[in-house]
Parts: C-alpha cells; structure tokens; sequence
C-alpha cells in the first residue's frame, strides 16, 4: 500500500499567480480514490521558529509530520453559503492576525471523530477541525494540506478507483460523483519530517500506527488498517541501524555501565523485538491484502514475515491462502505443511490441504477427459 502518489503540474497565467495543480491516490474506508488538486501559490507565511537557513525556514511554512492543523472543508454545494457566512463577519481572514491563529491551534488538540464507511473526505464537513497530521484521519485532508500554507485554500475533485481488483465503491452520502470540495488551513503548529525525528520519536509513531491499525480492522476499515500498518512499517524501517547500534553497543559496554547510560536508545526495542515487530506488521498487512482481494501483495508480504519469523504460524497460514489464490498449489501446500509443523492438529491447516487435494483431484481429472477425446 502506497496511496501517495503525487503528479504535479505548475501553470502561469498572466500576471496572476502560479496554480499548482497535483494529483493523487488516497484511501478511505470504503476503498482508493484519485484526488486532483487546484492551488494557487499565496497564502500567509505563518511565524515559525528560525531553523538556521533561508531553505528550512522555508519549508517550515508548510505542516509537516505531527503537525497540529486547523482545517475546514466543505462541498461546492455549500461554498457560496459558506462564504456568504464569512462576509457577514466582517470577512475574516487568518493572514490578519497570524498570531493569534496559531496559539488558538497550539493550544487545541485534535478533534476526536470515527472513520465510517459513509463518507469519503472523513471530516465533519463546513467545520473547523484540528488534525494531527500523519496519523492518516483523514487521508485526503491530510494530503492537501501537506503543501499548503496557512490561510491558504485548495479545490480537490475526488473520483474513486474502480480499475483495481474488486475495487468496490458505493455511492457517497455527501454529493453526486465527482465530488468537489474546497479545503482551507487556518494555522499549525510546527512538526518535523521524518528524517528529522528521533529514533525514539520515530518509534513511538510506529506503535500508534500498529495500534491503530488494529483499531481499524476490527471495526471493518480495511483500507485504513493496511494504511496503518504501511505507514509502521516506512517508519520502522529507518529505525534498523540504530536498533543495531543499540544492539552492537549493548554488546561492548558491561551490564553495570549499561545501566548508567541513560538516552533516548532506551526508548528503542532490541533487535530480537525490532524483528518481531516487524514481521507481525508485514503478516497483519497480508491479512488486510487478502481481504481486499490482492493476493499478490499478500503473498509478498506473508513471506517477508515468515522470513523474519519462520516461527509466525499466521504468517505461514496467510501464505498459504495467497498461494491458493494465485493458483500456486505446490507453494500453498508447503506453507501449510510448515503451519502443520508448529501446530500438528491445526483444523485450518487440514482443511486448506484437504480442499487443495479435491482441486487437484478434480483438475486432473478434466485433464484425463479432454485427454481421451483428443485421442477417441
């Protein structure tokens, strides 16, 4: 799972500014959809701490990961009534007092509302709400204002993805398809990019998002539990040479000096746990790959986890049904056997070979027939 990709596009018209216009995938509950964004290039250049160049200074202006972000979106259908509302205010804008927005968002927290499988921008529409963002919420939402700048707005039209294997999109509660909405940043708060965090910091954003992942299947989001767990897994990957630092150091230092060195690698797992992790993530993305119907992906991501944990006996169990999926018999059958081999009366394991024997009795048998009338 990867839904952000980005296609973006730069025009000039004129005198006027420059609009950006990008494209990408993104995920909700109910399956992918393809986001086409339109931005012009201005916006309020947000007070933010001095970073020390004119080039980092620069790219704070925009959130980034773990950003607190005061968003509100709305439909096209509710724009003109929305703006209307905005006028009768005296037309506020952000850009006026930057300020005073932006201790309004540090002190917030984020607003609290469930993921459901009825709407496709996952935000209470015509609302300001505070997003933290990279937790994946609302994924959309997210991915718009990842490049905006406070007291900016953006036009997004969302269609979904019907070209993917049993992509299966019901009709939107909010608005006839293609919908078209309008996203605006109020103000945020300062984050960092990934490779600008701690590896403890990376860390504890590992275990919210495998939390949250399983959060998320069991309440049905399988589109958002595979996010979750991908996004874990981009993160935990970076984590390995500290995780091995951690380990080679351990190994140098003797255990009465080790415990009068306090740092932030005490927040790290070891390498065994480090393992571990990361093969319960890859085994519970090919669960969620299994449900959505991609076997492929699945069976590439069981087999990682095996790799890793040849011990996993869900992993060799979600193999073996990717295997059968595709049609790789002889594959499945091994993987079942390895599962039989960890747990010897596992009724799934019997009864995915027993199923696997019947097919290949039954094709032979249809081989055998068409076999004799070629030859009758």
């Amino acid at each position: 799972m990867d839904p952000g990709h980005h296609l973006e596009t730069l025009h000039h018209n004129g005198d006027h500014d420059a609009v950006n216009v990008s494209s990408w995938v993104s995920v909700c509950p109910r399956g992918l959809w393809e986001v086409q964004q339109r931005r012009t290039c201005e916006g309020s250049q947000q007070t933010v701490p001095n970073s020390g160049n004119d080039a980092s200074r620069s790219s704070r202006y925009c959130p980034r990961l773990g950003s607190m972000c005061r968003v509100r979106v709305w439909l096209r259908a509710d724009m003109d009534r929305a703006e209307s509302l905005v006028s009768e205010k005296g037309n506020e804008k952000l850009s006026a007092q930057p300020d005073q927005s932006l201790t309004e968002v540090t002190q917030a927290v984020a607003t609290a509302f469930p993921r459901c499988q009825d709407s496709v921008l996952q935000v209470p529409l015509g609302d300001w709400t505070t997003l933290r963002l990279g937790e994946g919420q609302c994924d959309i939402t997210e991915a718009c204002v990842e490049g905006m700048r406070a007291g900016e707005k953006c036009e997004i039209l969302i269609s979904p993805v019907t070209n993917g294997p049993d992509v299966s999109v019901p009709h939107p509660a909010e608005e006839s398809l293609p919908l078209r909405a309008t996203v605006e940043l109020k103000a945020f708060t300062p984050g960092k990019e990934s490779w600008e965090m701690s590896p403890a910091e990376k860390w504890e954003w590992v275990k919210s998002h495998k939390e949250r992942g399983g959060v998320r299947f069991r309440s049905g989001d399988v589109w958002g539990a595979a996010d979750s767990y991908s996004r874990a897994l981009k993160l935990l990957i970076t984590l390995y040479g500290h995780v091995r630092e951690v380990e080679r150091k351990g190994q140098e230092q003797g255990a009465e000096e080790q415990r009068d060195t306090v740092d932030e690698t005490q927040h790290l797992p070891s390498a065994s746990e480090f393992k571990t992790i990361k093969a319960e993530l890859h085994s519970n993305l090919s669960l969620c790959q299994l449900k959505l119907n991609q076997p492929e992906k699945a069976k590439a991501s069981a087999g990682k986890a095996t790799q890793l944990e040849p011990g996993g006996a869900k992993a060799w169990y979600r193999l073996g049904q990717a295997c059968q999926m595709v049609n790789e018999l002889e594959e499945a059958k091994e993987a079942f056997r390895k599962l039989l081999k960890l747990q010897p009366e596992s009724p799934a394991a019997l009864k995915a070979l027993k199923n696997i024997a019947s097919r290949e009795k039954e094709t032979k048998a249809q081989l055998g027939l068409r076999l004799s009338k070629m030859f009758s």
